[in-house]
């Protein structure tokens, strides 16, 4: 069987990463966020922090043509376009793909369920909570007010739709994206491992 691969997309306040940490941990695989970039920079050897700049912003131009394939080519570095978002998102995408080849994982965000959409053993999960569950969460976790929680929820939300749909032509919370959409709004984070691994169990990916 091929290595079972979990992406997560999430919205902010969901516990979307949180899941991911105890569902990696649980199954005893690896967990990929935000050092996807990292090992991107060391893979290209562009400068880290502009991957950082162009991870999961808002693009100007939102009538990209997406490709099927990303990560299956990059620019070489004599390119005039080798540092630009398109070329860093193919980089990550090349190292998403690397990963999947490699081992079983759960992967947070960046298009992961999009890149990896063709490929065997792949569960595609999104996760979300309502605005009041949300606000509350960020809230307790970051020190706001529940008014700064609530634009900031609107922004990052904004910014993956946005994000997602440059690269994909998707919507991001379009629930035909995904294999399994989970509200955590009045469940626990544990509770929403559980019925993810029954996902898993159920479908044989496990």
């Amino acid at each position: 069987m091929a290595n079972c691969v979990i992406t997560i997309a999430r919205g902010f306040g969901s516990g979307g990463r949180t899941i991911g940490k105890l569902l990696a941990q649980r199954l005893d695989i690896d967990y990929y966020n935000d050092d996807l970039i990292k090992l991107a920079s060391e893979e290209s050897g562009i400068n880290l922090e502009l991957f950082g700049r162009a991870d999961e912003r808002v693009k100007a131009n939102l009538f990209k043509r997406y490709k099927r394939s990303y990560g299956e080519w990059t620019l070489s570095p004599d390119s005039d376009q080798f540092v630009s978002d398109d070329n860093l998102f193919n980089y990550q995408a090349k190292i998403i793909r690397k990963i999947a080849d490699t081992s079983s994982c759960v992967i947070i965000g960046r298009c992961s369920d999009y890149v990896l959409k063709d490929r065997e053993n792949l569960a595609r999960i999104f996760v979300y909570a309502d605005k009041p569950t949300s606000i509350s969460r960020v809230t307790e976790l970051y020190g706001m007010t529940p008014n700064e929680a609530e634009k900031r929820i609107a922004s990052i939300d904004k910014a993956r739709a946005s994000y997602y749909k440059y690269y994909t032509g998707k919507e991001w919370n379009d629930v035909q994206n995904f294999d399994l959409c989970i509200n955590t709004s009045s469940i626990s984070f544990e509770k929403a491992v559980d019925i993810i691994y029954d996902y898993l169990k159920q479908t044989n990916k496990i």
